[in-house]
């Protein structure tokens, strides 16, 4: 009996240990694809090496890594950012997720992430709370900007950004982030705990991700509706602290009632556009317009759903439809790096995007622009 009750034990143990270090690895590389590598032009690499480029989404804090080393899995760390000359990079946490994602119709009933949660040993706060989950993973990133020894910085203001590009001038080994989270649900349907989000570092949230939640409605939600009355308290009290409104998965009443409300510029930070790649997930014409108008700034996505393609030539199609209808002063990229995406390459071949750029007929100047110019001066003109 004895025996048989060791042997249980020795098997749970086992068990314990493939699901806490072998799973998150599974899923990561199972979700987190990049395609096989290839070689930009050379003077699409001479062009990158002088660029300050910037992406405004990569879910990367999502899936347990080590950002300060270099993976072998993902598509995002900060060797990789380094090498890829990547000056800016926002990390959205996202803090539930459905099962049976879909760009049509989610329902907030089910929750993945709680599964990341387990296999990863989160704290046991975090398992259940989405706005603790948010703390946990700003911690990590705290974390690893102080223990990159200055190679990695989290920006939390204009003026970090400022010093943090002056010292950049002179050191191109070293890169940095900002903190977002993608769907208001983050915050437990408490308005009280955007101030400790705050405070944790978070400069950008969205109001929803892939279904509707009680601040507003998703694209890929059910009912679809506009900003709650609990919404329009939610934005107000954003641009009070100067935290970014970020429309990405916002349904199109949601886009239309913060646009009527807000008294401050927004990004979408990761979407395609209707004018390459027609569905319900991406920006139509004259949302680019409205959110240009509004000095707003608007990131592309890599991947296929955003861009109906699997290369940087269909993601230069999308910048170029974007910034002929918005004005290119607006346009900028939006990875969705480590998004559950298969992208056409990682961090590092960011050059990719430039070399399609170049041949799409795009100016230096506009390039410099669209790859990380927008995105700088946004955040500098909108951070605290």
């Amino acid at each position: 009996m004895k025996r048989v009750a060791a042997g249980f034990v020795v098997l749970v143990l086992i068990t314990a240990a493939i699901f806490f270090s072998v799973v998150p690895r599974l899923v990561d590389n199972r979700l987190n694809k990049t395609r096989a590598r290839t070689f930009a032009s050379q003077r699409a690499r001479d062009l990158h090496r002088s660029l300050n480029v910037a992406d405004l989404h990569a879910d990367s804090l999502l899936w347990g890594r080590d950002l300060l080393a270099r993976n072998s899995r993902g598509q995002v760390d900060i060797p990789r950012l380094i090498d890829g000359n990547v000056a800016l990079q926002v990390f959205s946490m996202p803090t539930k997720t459905p099962r049976g994602l879909n760009i049509q119709r989610n329902t907030g009933d089910s929750d993945q992430i709680f599964w990341l949660a387990l296999a990863q040993r989160w704290p046991i706060s975090a398992w259940n709370s989405l706005t603790e989950r948010a703390l946990y993973q700003a911690g990590r990133l705290q974390n690893m900007a102080e223990r990159s020894q200055g190679r990695f910085v989290l920006i939390r203001s204009s003026q970090d950004l400022s010093l943090y590009l002056q010292r950049r001038q002179n050191d191109k080994a070293i890169t940095a982030g900002i903190l977002s989270i993608e769907g208001a649900h983050a915050l437990d349907g408490r308005l009280d705990n955007l101030a400790r989000l705050y405070d944790a570092g978070y400069r950008m949230i969205s109001v929803a991700h892939f279904f509707d939640n009680e601040f507003g409605g998703s694209s890929a939600g059910v009912k679809k509706d506009g900003l709650t009355e609990k919404g329009r308290e939610l934005i107000a009290q954003m641009e009070r602290k100067r935290i970014i409104v970020d429309l990405a998965h916002s349904s199109n009443q949601t886009i239309d009632d913060v646009l009527a409300i807000a008294s401050r510029a927004v990004v979408v930070s990761h979407t395609g556009v209707k004018g390459t790649c027609d569905n319900n997930r991406n920006l139509s014409d004259a949302q680019i317009r409205a959110i240009a108008q509004r000095g707003g700034i608007i990131g592309i996505g890599y991947w296929s759903t955003a861009t109906c393609g699997r290369d940087a030539h269909a993601i230069a199609r999308a910048l170029k439809h974007a910034a002929a209808v918005g004005g290119v002063e607006h346009i900028a990229l939006g990875s969705d790096f480590d998004g559950a995406i298969e992208a056409p390459f990682d961090a590092e071949g960011v050059v990719h995007v430039t070399d399609a750029l170049l041949n799409e007929g795009f100016t230096e100047r506009e390039i410099r622009l669209v790859m990380g110019e927008n995105v700088l001066r946004f955040m500098r003109e909108n951070l605290p």
